[in-house]
């Protein structure tokens, strides 16, 4: 007898769903997704759609409304000033702090640029911008304050959207990241705290000027 393979609640199967879709940009800013369309995607009833759309909206990624459907949020320019200030903040402190860097450190961040190496190769922009954020949160958890990893891994979403929407429109970009992070690594394993901190703060800047359409 074959056990049958317990699949997550409902509600956990739409919310992923949806937040996929957003995240990887099936669904952009400015599109309406009604209950009716989530359950036939998902293979569910209406109820669970509610529960995890409720969700998400709590996370800022969708807006509902009454009767029409769920709203996806667009990126907005104060959105991305406000998570640019805040990865400056914490950023630089953790890549301060990193230095001496540990090698255990050293050696993860080495796995994570091969990785996001291989992912710009082969186009898989979405798989790339997750490893982004992974390389940059190792960092930021490296120094050990648990509270300060916590609001890190808040913006993680936020991050991930804004990453992969400016990876699409800007691919010339993915190579320049690279070098960065190669950069970033190199001065962490010279223990060149103010030079990570300085590489730290242009990457991130750059980020800022990039998903405003400012520069290429």
């Amino acid at each position: 007898m074959t056990l049958a393979v317990k699949q997550p609640p409902a509600a956990d199967r739409v919310y992923t769903h949806v937040k996929q879709g957003v995240l990887e940009r099936r669904y952009e800013g400015g599109t309406l997704l009604t209950e009716g369309e989530l359950a036939e995607a998902v293979g569910v009833s209406r109820t669970p759609v509610r529960e995890a759309l409720l969700r998400l909206e709590a996370e800022g990624l969708i807006r509902l409304y009454p009767k029409k459907g769920a709203l996806v949020l667009p990126v907005s320019a104060q959105e991305i000033a406000d998570v640019v200030e805040t990865r400056l903040l914490v950023e630089e402190h953790a890549a301060r702090k990193a230095v001496p860097a540990p090698a255990g450190l050293i050696e993860r961040l080495e796995e994570l640029l091969a990785r996001q190496k291989k992912q710009a190769a082969a186009g898989d922009l979405a798989g790339a911008a997750v490893t982004d954020r992974c390389f940059h949160a190792e960092i930021v958890r490296s120094g050990g304050n648990e509270i300060l990893s916590r609001l890190y891994d808040q913006l993680r979403d936020r991050q991930l959207r804004m990453g992969v929407a400016v990876m699409h429109s800007h691919p010339d970009r993915i190579a320049k990241t690279l070098a960065e992070h190669e950069e970033i690594l190199d001065a962490l394993r010279a223990g060149d705290a103010e030079a990570a901190v300085g590489l730290v703060h242009r990457h991130v800047s750059w980020f800022s000027h990039l998903a405003r359409g400012e520069v290429r």
